[in-house]
């Protein structure tokens, strides 16, 4: 799984370890556009095959969202510094496991691995 590491300059979460490519839709603007216009933001990744895995709703107290989770399979050269992000790297479900509950990845995917974690192994 690759994840990627939120700015220090975040005003929500900095410096945590989440979701690689997340982002809002603009209006107007499709899910899909929405997608590969964040991957190339966030990652420089444009080319790729996304699909689609399922979708939730993410309730905190600071936030309530439409989550939906896409996914794909490859071998890319992922690029991740424009600000939002510093640094990404890819993680083993292990390594996800132990980092859980530490502070080190975001709530929002600590909730969410274990939801996507059998989806994205099928994809292999």
């Amino acid at each position: 799984f690759f994840l990627q590491k939120r700015s220090e300059e975040k005003d929500f979460l900095p410096g945590m370890w989440d979701t690689a490519v997340g982002g809002h839709v603009d209006f107007g603007e499709q899910l899909e556009e929405a997608l590969i216009r964040e991957a190339g933001e966030e990652l420089g990744l444009y080319d790729f095959n996304p699909v689609y895995l399922t979708t939730y709703v993410f309730e905190s107290e600071r936030e309530r969202e439409l989550v939906n989770i896409y996914g794909t399979v490859g071998d890319f050269d992922l690029n991740p510094a424009n600000g939002e992000v510093v640094e990404g790297r890819w993680w083993t479900p292990d390594e996800i496991i132990s980092a859980t509950g530490k502070g080190i990845i975001t709530p929002n995917f600590e909730g969410e691995f274990p939801r996507i974690r059998p989806l994205m192994e099928a994809l292999l």
